[in-house]
């Protein structure tokens, strides 16, 4: 019989189920090409010159030209006025031929980011993150529009590697607007028993040692160690954290939230930093934007 020592988790390979993701969606594209002659649309809005953000933009159309989905390119200056940006929120929205509608956050100072993407029409929001699509997610009995698409992704590598969530407890750590929050509360959508871990919670490994499945979205680099792990649950590592390491070009590496070699010791299933989620939130965002192009263009 094989020792603790031997044991190794199973590594949830994230750009293998996006990749497969991104064929689906590539035929069903081009279904809809033959169907009705129409494509989606994706319309991504950047404002001034992060370089975080024109890599994540960047990624993002490369993306959409690989599936077959039309990519509007939209790049403003630093200095636009929040009423100038408003102003292209809402050509967008007009425009038949965009089915969503993307602004890369986070935005300049001068601009109020609530009120920005608050103007994005409902069933453009591809990101998910409109008050009333995040008010359904978060409702019994109701369905949003959009489910925000870090959270849906990280469901969907469940749903895939075969892991149930109907009646396990999960513990997500972290409660952002992006992840913590919306992930708890699509957990809570899958029958799963939830508790919510963040900066106030005392002693945080007691609670997480309990999970059968561990959402780690805190942004803090390998905070969660191997003993705080539950032996054979699932952890899936949303952190991408930056630490220094004078060995690689860059001088330094990714690492996620977790800390990977010891949970692969501990853990059924693990997600790596990066290759896990990161490539999934991308394949989300293009196949809510293929779900919001059949609602229009198959009515």
């Amino acid at each position: 019989m094989a020792s603790i020592a031997d044991h190794q988790a199973s590594i949830i390979d994230g750009k293998a189920i996006a990749q497969t993701i991104r064929s689906e969606i590539a035929e069903e594209v081009q279904h809809l090409s033959q169907k009705y002659g129409k494509v989606p649309g994706l319309a991504v809005v950047i404002v001034g010159n992060r370089k975080d953000s024109q890599s994540y933009v960047n990624m993002k159309r490369k993306a959409c030209a690989e599936v077959g989905i039309k990519s509007f390119d939209v790049d403003l200056p630093e200095k636009v006025s929040e009423d100038e940006l408003i102003q292209k929120v809402d050509e967008l929205n007009a425009d038949p031929d965009v089915h969503g509608i993307l602004v890369q956050l986070p935005l300049p100072k001068h601009i109020n980011e609530e009120k920005v993407l608050s103007e994005i029409s409902i069933d453009k929001d591809v990101d998910g993150f409109h008050p009333l699509n995040i008010g359904k997610l978060a409702m019994k009995g109701r369905e949003p529009l959009f489910q925000p698409c870090t959270p849906k992704g990280c469901l969907e590598l469940l749903s895939r590697s075969g892991i149930s969530v109907k009646g396990k407890k999960a513990v997500v750590v972290g409660r952002s607007n992006i992840v913590g929050l919306p992930v708890s509360l699509l957990l809570l959508k899958a029958d799963a028993t939830v508790t919510v871990v963040h900066s106030h919670t005392s002693n945080p490994e007691s609670i997480i040692r309990e999970a059968d499945i561990v959402i780690a979205a805190a942004g803090q680099a390998m905070m969660i160690k191997g003993d705080w792990i539950k032996p054979g649950a699932a952890v899936i590592d949303v952190g991408t954290n930056a630490v220094d390491d004078p060995s690689k070009k860059a001088g330094y590496r990714l690492v996620g939230d977790v800390d990977f070699q010891e949970a692969c010791k501990v853990a059924g299933w693990v997600t790596p930093v990066p290759g896990g989620v990161g490539p999934m939130t991308v394949a989300m965002l293009l196949k809510n934007t293929l779900d919001g192009a059949k609602r229009k263009i198959a009515q």
